[in-house]
């Protein structure tokens, strides 16, 4: 067996159960966004030096294939339970909460760049935004996603945030919109 089917040389691709549609779809593109984000997680995993968010990190990338299962699950399938659980989303909120609680942890908005890893998790976090607008945009085309899947991926999208402002804060690195720009304000001022 090759991974070389060919089945895919047309420009279509497969849904599981063998549901055919072509891969410039918006649901092969939405669980695309996923697998782009999972990668992105991998490599920012690989530059991390802190084996906490490291581990939290290879946890959310098993997970992410659970919710690219829910999205290439075929349109006409409306009997399959989603495996993306309201307990895996209580998850990722009770960690934003422990990450928010760190003293320093919400001072202002950030700079990607400052720290290597904290640098790949804002890439991964625009890439999971980019994710989440796509579930979206599923929805508003009437096509059935469950919506633990979007609450998911915008839970995610935090905790991504807070992932690399946590190692920028560990490193001693501050990447402060605020400094940076030497404006003042109360914080998260749209007049950034």
């Amino acid at each position: 067996m090759s991974i070389a089917t060919k089945s895919g040389d047309s420009g279509e691709t497969s849904l599981a159960g063998g549901f055919r549609l072509s891969k410039s779809a918006l649901r092969v593109e939405t669980y695309g966004n996923v697998d782009e984000l999972n990668a992105h997680l991998g490599l920012a995993r690989a530059l991390c030096d802190d084996e906490n968010i490291r581990d939290r990190t290879k946890l959310i990338q098993s997970e992410l294939f659970l919710v690219g299962s829910a999205l290439s699950a075929p349109p006409t399938d409306t009997e399959s339970p989603c495996p993306v659980t309201p307990a895996m989303v209580d998850a990722l909120t009770a960690q934003v909460h422990e990450l928010e609680s760190i003293e320093g942890m919400l001072s202002d908005w950030s700079i990607p760049g400052e720290h290597v890893a904290a640098a790949a998790y804002d890439v991964a976090r625009t890439v999971c935004r980019r994710a989440e607008r796509s579930v979206v945009a599923l929805q508003q085309q009437g096509e059935r996603v469950d919506s633990d899947v979007l609450v998911y991926l915008n839970r995610l999208s935090d905790l991504l945030w807070l992932f690399g402002r946590k190692l920028e804060r560990d490193a001693g690195v501050d990447g402060s919109l605020r400094k940076v720009s030497g404006k003042t304000g109360s914080r998260w001022s749209r007049a950034w």
